[in-house]
């Protein structure tokens, strides 16, 4: 009688091949890319949500400057009712005393002062005595863009934010 043979196939599993490797790496290189872009546009949106804040204080400080000057608001013509630069010079009613159309004047003068802090930051008040619009303006992507026409469209205008109020 014939022995059976019988033949032991071995198979080694020694583990990942390179092949496997470089498919995890490449999975992982990949999330790791989108990570980066979603933190990359967080950082930017959060940029821009710091500067809108910035814009509304500082249209919410104009307003409160107006309505702490009710003598010089209420002019028709007033040194409020169309602001769209800044003075030329400072009053220098911080310390000393000035009547109300050179507070009005400084008003103007520090308000375009502190809208310097923004990129590409500028202003309006328009008003008539009575209803009076404050808008602040910025260069909310950084792209050099000086339109003041506040259409929505970055490329061209710069952001803008603006309130209304009465006296």
């Amino acid at each position: 009688m014939m022995k059976n043979r019988i033949q032991h196939k071995t198979t080694l599993i020694s583990g990942f091949t390179l092949v496997e490797v470089l498919i995890a790496v490449l999975v992982l290189s990949i999330g790791l890319l989108g990570l980066a872009s979603l933190q990359a546009s967080s950082l930017r949106n959060n940029y821009s949500a710091y500067m809108r804040s910035q814009a509304a204080i500082l249209a919410h400080d104009m307003a409160d400057r107006i309505r702490s000057n009710p003598t010089a608001a209420a002019v028709l013509a007033g040194p409020y009712s169309n602001i769209t630069a800044s003075p030329a010079t400072d009053t220098g009613c911080a310390s000393s005393a000035c009547n109300p159309t050179d507070v009005a004047t400084h008003d103007a003068f520090q308000w375009f002062q502190n809208l310097a802090t923004l990129p590409g930051g500028t202003g309006t008040v328009i008003g008539n005595g009575i209803n009076f619009t404050v808008t602040v303006m910025w260069d909310d992507e950084k792209r050099g863009v000086t339109g003041t026409g506040c259409s929505g469209d970055l490329t061209v205008d710069l952001a803008c934010f603006a309130i209304t109020f009465m006296l």
